[in-house]
């Protein structure tokens, strides 16, 4: 084997192994997962109309 074909064969690979991811991402199995995932960062926000006055007490003094 020469370099030639190494790189042919390490190009096919990675060429299998994107278009494998590309159908797990877009896999409509996979939908629910991912919007759930997409909104964990603001999983831990505070409600919008409450406040906790004693955590801003305790920064602004």
């Amino acid at each position: 084997m020469d370099i030639g074909t190494l790189r042919g064969l390490g190009t096919a690979l990675v060429l299998i192994a994107f278009v494998g991811m590309l159908i797990w991402v877009f896999s409509s199995k996979r939908k629910k997962s991912f919007d759930e995932a997409a909104n964990l960062p603001f999983a831990d926000e505070p409600e919008s109309g409450k406040r906790d006055d004693k955590a801003s007490r305790s920064k602004n003094e």
